[in-house]
């Protein structure tokens, strides 16, 4: 009776939070869209120029947020290509060839990184880029470069823990059938482990994309600014939603620019989802590849 008890009262209160979560986030999106929705039209993304101008990079944009819709992109695709690779090894390495003491010291490390405020990584890309200008080139300081390494470091954590997770979570069945057939661990590890990890692996990479995006500490420490234009190579300055948000919300001068700050937010979530569902049909595509193939 008590455990039956217990049990509908641990139900109950799963629905109330689940349901208190909810009502918070549409809250806030229904909030910003309430005051942002007006301000959403082709000129808060391209200004006086023309879309197809800008879009085939004939013209600048001066007025719009086409230049940090594009460095944002820009930013969240080049951390990721730095961050998956390292995380997946190193996912690997923990689950599959790392030692229990090894293990411990390493998840221990990566728990410090993981829990480690962005200001700090931000910080290290500064100092970073300071060590570079000085050492190596006077060409070289905060820039698209540093900012996307920052933030690989950042994100880090997120594409390890869940690579070994998944790696972890195969059943020993599974994990045993190609040894038994003759194949070496680098095979069984390649050929069997990985693809029965893809959807495990590619939601640590669609947490990383959401933290790449939308954070803004490490890139104004490291290369973002508020008038840069399109990012014209990995050592140059560039624009960034979350800084112009950040920088407009602190520094407007009239209710149209905070509009434009409002607007600016509700583009950054699109250009979010845009990437979630990118990464989510990557997933779904190598799950049905692996899974189907004849």
């Amino acid at each position: 009776m008590k455990t039956r008890i217990l049990e509908n009262f641990t139900v109950v209160f799963a629905w109330l939070a689940g349901l208190v979560l909810l009502s918070g986030v549409s809250l806030l999106l229904g909030y910003l869209f309430f005051k942002g929705h007006a301000s959403l039209n082709l000129s808060l993304i391209f200004g006086d120029t023309p879309p197809l101008q800008a879009l085939l990079l004939k013209q600048r944009v001066f007025e719009g947020l086409f230049p940090a819709v594009a460095g944002t992109f820009v930013l969240v695709v080049l951390s990721i290509a730095w961050a998956i690779p390292f995380g997946i090894a190193t996912g690997i390495y923990l689950a599959e060839y790392a030692g229990p003491r090894v293990k411990r010291v390493l998840d221990a490390l990566f728990d410090v990184l993981s829990g480690m405020p962005s200001i700090v990584i931000g910080l290290f890309g500064f100092s970073f880029a300071v060590f570079l200008h000085k050492h190596y080139s006077d060409r070289i300081g905060p820039c698209l470069l540093i900012s996307s390494i920052a933030l690989s470091f950042l994100v880090l954590p997120y594409i390890i823990r869940t690579t070994q997770a998944a790696l972890e979570g195969i059943p020993l069945n599974i994990r045993l059938t190609a040894l038994a057939l003759g194949a070496t661990r680098l095979q069984n590890i390649f050929l069997v482990l990985i693809p029965r990890s893809v959807s495990g692996i590619m939601s640590g990479i669609i947490l990383a994309i959401g933290r790449c995006a939308e954070d803004t500490a490490v890139i104004m420490l490291t290369g973002a600014v508020a008038s840069a234009g399109l990012p014209r190579s990995l050592f140059s300055q560039y624009e960034a939603l979350p800084f112009f948000i950040y920088y407009i919300s602190s520094q407007y001068a009239d209710s149209e620019e905070l509009m434009q700050g409002y607007g600016a937010s509700i583009v950054l979530l699109f250009l979010c989802a845009l990437l979630f569902v990118t990464a989510y049909g990557i997933r779904k595509g190598l799950s049905h590849f692996v899974f189907y193939r004849p």
